[in-house]
């Protein structure tokens, strides 16, 4: 199977990829399998994040899809995905990781949820895109 990803994208991939010593398709795959399976199977701690999302003014949809896991939480997560593939975890430590994918995966859903109700509003939001993580 061939994706082809906006050069930006590709770009953010590749600089993972390197920082955690692995390769684009690793973690494109480890960020595909976050996604849920079917739209009825969203936690509903997730859903009700993205429940009332369509109420919020522009620039509050604007903040929300500009916002971003903690720099230290995400420290965190690369170093445990480092540790898992080099060692193992811990049972703490995969409880750990859970919690800290749980909030990631919440913070891109809301992320998402609003860049597509700011395009819907006719708003451009090629700019979310070429944002980058840390």
């Amino acid at each position: 199977m061939t994706v082809n990803l906006p050069g930006p994208l590709y770009e953010r991939l590749a600089r993972r990829a390197t920082r955690t010593h692995r390769t684009i398709e690793a973690e494109l795959v480890d960020a595909v399998a976050t996604l849920p399976d079917e739209p009825d199977e969203i936690p509903a701690d997730m859903a009700e994040a993205i429940a009332a999302l369509h109420l919020l003014g522009d620039e509050e949809l604007w903040r929300a899809a500009r916002q971003r896991l903690a720099p230290e939480k995400s420290s965190e997560i690369e170093e445990l995905h480092r540790k898992r593939q080099r060692d193992g975890l811990s049972a703490s430590e995969l409880e750990a990781l859970a919690t800290l994918m749980n909030e990631y995966t919440r913070i891109m859903l809301v992320r998402s949820r609003s860049a597509a109700l700011l395009k819907q509003r006719g708003h451009n939001v090629s700019e979310l895109c070429e944002e980058h993580e840390p």
